[in-house]
């Protein structure tokens, strides 16, 4: 994956919060917790749609220290986190696939 962009400011926090609302968690953490196999499924997600809500299905308690660690993983970027649901973002490097834009 590509190096991480600059820290994303509030309006662009707010952008990409905005443009999650529509979207349905992709990927769960659930009761095996944050394995490779979710780190995995997180990457190929960010890969192919560039902005993604995972859920914590279960680690609920654990969800603000789990959230950064899959933000570090899958060298993304955690843009909110709301209830159960984190929404990460991951800045596609080729403008040519790039589907999201953040200004």
């Amino acid at each position: 994956m590509a190096k991480k962009t600059h820290p994303l400011d509030s309006q662009q926090r707010s952008s990409l919060t905005k443009k999650a609302q529509r979207l349905k968690p992709i990927v769960m953490v659930g009761k095996s917790g944050l394995t490779d196999e979710v780190i995995k499924a997180v990457t190929e997600a960010l890969e192919s749609h560039e902005l993604i809500k995972v859920k914590f299905v279960d680690y609920k308690d654990e969800k603000k220290d789990l959230s950064r660690v899959i933000a570090d993983k899958t060298d993304s970027q955690l843009v909110r986190l709301i209830g159960n649901i984190a929404i990460y973002y991951w800045y596609q490097p080729d403008p040519d696939k790039r589907r999201i834009s953040v200004s």
